[in-house]
């Protein structure tokens, strides 16, 4: 296990030069083999993971610049042991599900590399590390968009990179100057994370460097009114493209936030608390409603994933830790059910080759199995009780309550509209008459298609009844996080009406 993490990047990336060498005829059995590989490894080092520790595992440090405190420096916490698992779940389960397309060869090397990127940001401690692979993440993505996508494929590929790009460089400029900070303060280099966590920093300059990094994290999350490239992407992209993008790129921007934005500057976090509640509550209604007037399915769940994405970032900036831990739990969640809802969509499109629900009626009539996995899928999606999506969003409200009741209240509003328009898709879609007569034509789910929405079907459910494996972990890093907050904070009396020390120490501020 002493180099567990390292070969769980390297792994892919090796596979990814040496199927170059594979033949057509069996790369795709190829990319399976890695990928369920790649998912195996994970195993071990969850059961290993010591749930009870606040702290970074499993750590690796190797010079890369030592001169300016580069390192190649890498571990996991409660934060990141979920998020990289789900990388490497969902990563054997698209290439499990993946349709015949062309240039299957090309692209099933760039899903390994991406993958590489997944694992390669989850895992990375050293700042420029950890913003490499921010940015690598976005060429393969680009590419898939870009050569497998539909008709304005191009377009979308483009507004895609020129986006997030360019909120990424504005990133990289807090990242050099907290750089220059550690060693103006220190007398020495260092790019290390734990290491800037400990650094204190000026109200002023915090305030400038979080928005730095807000404009890369924000970008990615996305949100509004950053949040017009991921319609375009999502319609655009193949379905092994939505699926990935939906269920681990966008958590790379919430979870810049907990590495980067919450530990470095704790009081401008806490300034920054309400403006980023109201665009938060503006993505959960805004686009909800949205998503209720869409025609096309997959724009639903586009939609549907911004909204969700909201709430994601309203329980994270509660700042306490049921709003900490509940907003990673949704990480999870959200990457579960967005992943299946995409691949539901795939499937009917791969059939019908349009995603029009007025194209759809009665599918049930003909796919009995396919309805009985969409309707359980989307109950997790709403926040059915006993759902995985349920346990997220009712820790993340309950963390924001304590903040502001009102908002919350609002908010709350997200699993009303959910339910109504995702309800809306399930009518039109799979019950009344069928009106499409090519829909009597259709076969219901494949073996290869079944192989991929099970596993994502069971975990809606297991997670929802019993989610503690994964909450765990979180809480005792968001205990963690919420008490290095509170003691590098500045801003003590207007802060403890919202972390809320004495809860999660079991004393008084000392």
């Amino acid at each position: 296990m002493e180099h567990i993490l390292s070969l769980l990047l390297l792994f892919p990336a090796l596979a990814a030069l040496v199927a170059t060498f594979v033949s057509k005829q069996n790369i795709k059995a190829f990319g399976i083999a890695v990928t369920a590989i790649e998912f195996l490894l994970t195993i071990p080092l969850l059961l290993a993971f010591d749930m009870t520790n606040p702290g970074f595992q499993f750590t690796e440090k190797l010079p890369l610049i030592p001169d300016y405190g580069i390192f190649y420096y890498v571990g996991i916490d409660g934060f990141s042991i979920y998020l990289l698992a789900l990388s490497t779940f969902i990563s054997f389960i698209a290439m499990a599900a993946l349709e015949d397309l062309k240039n299957m060869k090309n692209l099933i090397i760039t899903l390994l590399f991406m993958e590489v990127t997944m694992v390669g940001f989850f895992i990375a401690l050293d700042a420029i590390v950890f913003y490499i692979f921010f940015e690598l993440s976005l060429v393969p993505m680009m590419y898939i968009i870009g050569s497998w996508g539909s008709q304005k494929r191009v377009y979308a590929a483009v507004k895609f990179f020129l986006y997030t790009f360019t909120g990424s460089l504005i990133m990289l400029l807090g990242v050099i100057y907290l750089g220059f900070a550690f060693h103006e303060a220190t007398g020495v280099w260092s790019f290390a994370l734990p290491n800037w966590h400990l650094l204190i920093l000026p109200f002023d300059v915090q305030v400038w460097v979080f928005l730095a990094f807000f404009a890369g994290l924000a970008v990615k999350v996305p949100m509004f009114p950053f949040h017009t490239w991921l319609p375009y992407a999502h319609g655009q992209a193949p379905t092994v493209g939505s699926v990935i993008l939906a269920a681990v790129l966008l958590k790379m921007g919430t979870y810049g936030f907990l590495r980067l934005s919450f530990p470095i500057m704790p009081d401008a976090t806490l300034y920054f608390v309400m403006p980023v509640a109201i665009l938060s509550l503006i993505m959960i209604i805004y686009t909800a409603m949205i998503a209720f007037a869409q025609t096309d399915m997959k724009q639903v769940i586009a939609y549907s994933s911004v909204s969700h994405m909201g709430v994601i970032m309203l329980g994270m900036f509660a700042l306490n830790v049921e709003g900490i831990a509940g907003s990673v739990f949704l990480m999870i969640s959200h990457g579960i059910v967005s992943g299946a809802l995409f691949m539901l969509v795939g499937v009917i499109y791969e059939r019908l080759h349009t995603k029009e629900m007025s194209e759809f009626g009665g599918l049930t009539t003909v796919m009995p199995k396919y309805g009985v996995i969409f309707g359980i899928v989307l109950m997790g999606s709403v926040g059915l009780p006993l759902t995985i999506g349920f346990v997220g969003e009712f820790l993340s409200l309950l963390g924001f309550f304590k903040v502001s009741p009102i908002m919350t209240i609002l908010a709350g509003t997200t699993i009303i509209l959910g339910a109504i328009y995702m309800l809306n898709v399930f009518r039109k879609s799979f019950f009344g008459q069928v009106t499409n007569a090519k829909v009597f034509e259709l076969k219901d789910l494949t073996k290869r298609e079944l192989a991929g929405l099970i596993p994502l079907t069971v975990l809606v459910i297991v997670l929802g009844v019993y989610p503690k494996p994964v909450l765990q972990p979180a809480e005792t890093s968001a205990k963690h996080l919420v008490e290095l907050m509170f003691k590098k904070s500045q801003s003590f009396d207007a802060k403890l009406s919202i972390l809320d020390y004495n809860s999660i120490s079991g004393g008084a501020k000392k």
